[in-house]
């Protein structure tokens, strides 16, 4: 399935459609950086959820630490993108705070916690 954004919503167009869209579209939705840790979220356009009927999975919030992209949670819908992208730099925030660290080592605190 291919989708194309049209505003904050995701719309289910032909093959086509979305080469042309995609061709000329910015994927980068939103972009926070936290001293060298860059936090993205990206419009995938294609349903990248391995499960077959489950809501598809069109957004992606990664985080970029040291030349390593560490994808870290897919959503359905703008909305969710958004408070994800949200809780993801406010998580490496708490953890710079109580650690008093820098984003680099906050990152990989939050990010071995993800992985458990």
């Amino acid at each position: 399935m291919y989708y194309k954004l049209d505003g904050h919503r995701a719309v289910r167009c032909s093959n086509a459609e979305w080469f042309e869209w995609f061709a000329i579209a910015d994927h980068r939705v939103a972009e926070t950086w936290i001293d060298d840790i860059q936090v993205t979220r990206v419009f995938l356009g294609i349903d990248h959820n391995a499960f077959p009927h489950a809501d598809p999975a069109l957004f992606e919030t990664m985080v970029f630490s040291d030349d390593e992209l560490h994808p870290v949670r897919r959503y359905f819908i703008w909305e969710e993108a958004e408070a994800g992208h949200a809780e993801m730099v406010a998580m490496i925030h708490t953890e710079m705070k109580s650690a008093a660290a820098r984003a680099a080592l906050a990152w990989e605190r939050v990010y071995e916690r993800l992985k458990a």
